[in-house]
């Protein structure tokens, strides 16, 4: 019993995770952080509208469901579409959208928040949801509510060139005007680190004019090169898919929440054999090894909580507060309390009196089998 008892408390101590049990001094904060990041967010654009781009939006709402399923909640996910190909009208099957011929997964059909479509998906919008200038009408779920410790992961697809990106084939969005937005997001410590992959043709000329810190680009093709795509379905008429973005998803289709794999990796899978165009990677700016980077740093979900302790909470003692400092409805006037309940959904008080009354009932049959039994015995005990 001793032993069992030391076997406990010595157990108790270990997942405690106090310092004062030990009597040792406290963490310091910074270090129990390794990833210097506690919250994820995601961009996912698709710059462009008409049919015969509707390889461009399975891509985006592709990178959508990857995210989410390696944790990234809808919260922490702005999700930019310039078209609606699920309901347009030369689509064979409504309210679907395929990356596949073999359509395995309906990508539109499983719970997908858009948070901008159609004509709100422009380049001013989206320079201003990077930098946070949004008016104040625009609600919290449209924000990227990002702040000094976020990771985000911004990916846009589209029609490219040499140094842009074109918006609904109506504007366009220049790499110097990109750059010029995370700069912004930097210096008002909007990201902690920050993941760019732009799949267009010559999409490496968007990330050559960045010069903020913590940032690692990817461009599906370099300056000069196209950026194709995978296959079409014929069912469908068109292209389904681009080839950089096939391939991104094949890896990420492999790889779970807990996954030890890296952006390094990703890189070396997406090679120009598999692309049919070279990649063009952009890591000076990056302070960490790409290599030992985790892909889920900025794909997947940290879960992570930061406590601090600020003058006004004191962690180590219980904080009891009087009676007139205590919120209570006692202490609140009158219209400001909610004397709404829930309603039962059958009567509990009318049944709980009815097993009050009938608990332990005494039958005949009950009274009659305990004689018989107890005549039993006495015969046996004589015999």
């Amino acid at each position: 019993m001793a032993a069992f008892r030391l076997l406990f408390l010595c157990l108790a101590i270990s997942l405690s995770g106090f310092s004062n049990v030990l009597g040792e001094e406290r963490v310091p904060l910074d270090n129990v952080f390794k990833r210097g990041h506690t919250n994820n967010w995601a961009v996912l654009v698709c710059t462009s509208r008409f049919w015969f781009n509707y390889r461009h939006v399975a891509n985006v709402l592709s990178v959508y469901r990857s995210v989410k399923r390696l944790g990234i909640p809808d919260s922490h996910i702005i999700l930019m579409t310039a078209d609606d190909m699920a309901c347009n009208a030369r689509n064979p099957r409504p309210g679907t959208v395929f990356n596949n011929v073999n359509q395995h997964i309906n990508l539109y059909g499983d719970d997908v928040e858009v948070d901008y479509r159609g004509y709100d998906v422009t380049a001013e919008n989206f320079i201003r949801i990077l930098t946070g200038r949004l008016p104040e009408s625009v609600p919290r779920s449209k924000r990227l509510l990002s702040d000094e410790r976020s990771n985000i992961l911004i990916y846009m697809t589209g029609h490219g060139g040499d140094g842009f990106i074109k918006f609904q084939d109506a504007e366009e969005i220049t790499s110097v005007e990109l750059a010029d937005a995370f700069e912004q997001m930097w210096q008002k410590r909007r990201y902690h680190e920050l993941f760019l992959i732009v799949d267009s043709c010559q999409a490496h000329s968007m990330t050559l004019k960045i010069y903020s810190p913590n940032v690692v680009g990817v461009g599906s093709s370099l300056v000069g090169q196209d950026s194709l795509s995978h296959h079409d379905d014929p069912a469908i008429g068109v292209h389904v898919i681009d080839r950089y973005t096939y391939f991104l998803l094949q890896f990420l289709e492999r790889i779970g929440p807990a996954s030890k794999a890296t952006v390094g990796e990703l890189f070396e899978y997406t090679s120009p054999d598999r692309v049919m165009s070279t990649p063009g990677v952009r890591t000076d700016l990056f302070e960490r090894d790409v290599d030992k980077t985790l892909l889920t740093d900025f794909f997947g979900s940290i879960h992570e909580v930061e406590i601090s302790n600020v003058s006004s909470v004191d962690l180590k003692h219980e904080v009891i507060c009087s009676s007139g400092d205590c919120v209570s409805n006692e202490n609140l006037p009158k219209e400001h309390t909610d004397t709404r309940q829930f309603c039962n959904q059958f009567p509990i008080q009318e049944i709980l009196k009815e097993e009050t009354a009938t608990s332990w009932p005494i039958r005949r049959e009950f009274l009659f089998g305990a004689v018989v039994f107890s005549l039993a015995s006495v015969i046996s005990l004589f015999l």
